[in-house]
């Protein structure tokens, strides 16, 4: 049970470091894209430009996070990466789509800065995506 217990510990300060890899990833990616185009258009459109921004960043650091994830911290074979990584984009899928509906809350009803919003989101899905991938998408 301690050993159990200990390896769980371990695999989650792993996937942390990983997860800190792809939130730079990530982040450099979405606020790259808003700063790049953050007032070229109407405050109307802030809501799509952090969508698009957010969409770019996903799909790439989800693919950092399955290479990661699999040869480091969960430590799958080299074989059958296909259906892993389908999972892993379902795992982290369904929690951009939460983090979607949370920009789209906090820019649109909160009325906070579109600077904060994935900051934000995040403190609510890194540790979501931990349990998903762990008991499902690398199981």
């Amino acid at each position: 049970m301690k050993n159990k217990l200990f390896d769980i510990l371990n695999q989650f300060i792993k996937f942390g470091i990983v997860g800190i890899s792809n939130t730079v990833i990530s982040m450099g990616i979405t606020y790259g894209i808003i700063f790049l185009f953050h007032n070229k258009g109407s405050e109307a459109n802030e809501g799509l430009l952090v969508f698009l921004a957010s969409l770019v960043g996903f799909l790439i650091s989800v693919l950092n996070s399955y290479y990661w994830n699999n040869k480091y911290v969960f430590k799958k074979t080299n074989s059958g990466h296909l259906w892993p990584l389908f999972k892993s984009y379902i795992c982290y899928g369904s929690t951009w789509l939460l983090s979607i509906f949370l920009s789209f809350l906090f820019v649109n009803i909160i009325c906070i800065s579109v600077i904060l919003v994935p900051i934000l989101s995040m403190i609510v899905t890194i540790p979501l995506n931990f349990f998903m991938n762990k008991f499902w998408a690398f199981k």
